[in-house]
């Protein structure tokens, strides 16, 4: 797999059924490795990690309907009430990050009303602040700490 501009971690994969696959500590499984499962598995050891969000407070590829049809959220973290607080939209690490990858994460957060709305490829990571009552979003630095939830 190839290496991102995310911080290492201690990873588990074993070959099953023929295939590689990765232990997700949320889903408490392996599952298959994929270029983007390789990025969101970093990104999800990132949260708890460095930025302290507890495993508890998030879920993978949260279902979600958006005109009539059935989509996936990447990541999705709640606050402390249960409100959506981020939803991470992961690539692999050959897609650009651009404003099709941002629109897609958009499109899930019309829905979620999520407050922040992240994209990655493991290469590069933005994230943007939502202001729903004013339609309107203005880029962050940097992921926001667990502490501000």
């Amino acid at each position: 797999m190839e290496k991102l501009n995310l911080p290492s971690f201690d990873y588990n994969i074993r070959e099953i059924e023929g295939k590689r696959s990765i232990f997700d500590i949320l889903r408490k499984k392996f599952v298959a490795l994929t270029p983007e499962e390789w990025v969101r598995q970093h990104f999800i050891h990132l949260l708890i990690n460095h930025y302290r969000y507890p495993k508890a407070l998030m879920k993978i590829e949260t279902g979600l309907k958006y005109n009539q049809l059935n989509k996936r959220s990447d990541i999705m973290v709640y606050d402390r009430l249960g409100n959506p607080f981020l939803i991470i939209e992961c690539k692999s690490a050959d897609i650009q990050v651009s404003e099709k990858t941002f629109a897609q994460a958009s499109v899930y957060n019309s829905t979620i009303k999520a407050r922040y709305v992240a994209v990655t490829n493991g290469l590069k990571t933005f994230c943007c602040h939502i202001n729903h009552e004013a339609g309107s979003f203005e880029f962050v630095k940097d992921i926001p700490l667990m502490d501000i939830i």
